[in-house]
């Protein structure tokens, strides 16, 4: 099995970025759009901060894309 799944090879994006890039590479890597992973994150926030709690995390510890991986 040598094919990845998309978590195994999520990065921030570096083209459709607001903050930090994690929506726009959750909207690249899965096949919901950027804007609707930015509409959940702003609801999960509004109940008891979880979606910024979540964001931080994954701003943190998700890797930016490398140069080669854009050709």
């Amino acid at each position: 099995m040598t094919e990845k799944n998309w978590l195994q090879t999520f990065t921030k994006s570096d083209k459709d970025r607001w903050l930090g890039g994690i929506c726009g590479g959750l909207g690249e890597h899965t096949s919901i759009p950027s804007w609707t992973w930015r509409l959940i994150f702003v609801l999960l926030s509004a109940f008891y901060f979880t979606g910024v709690f979540i964001y931080i995390l994954l701003w943190i510890f998700v890797p930016t894309k490398s140069k080669t991986e854009d050709q």
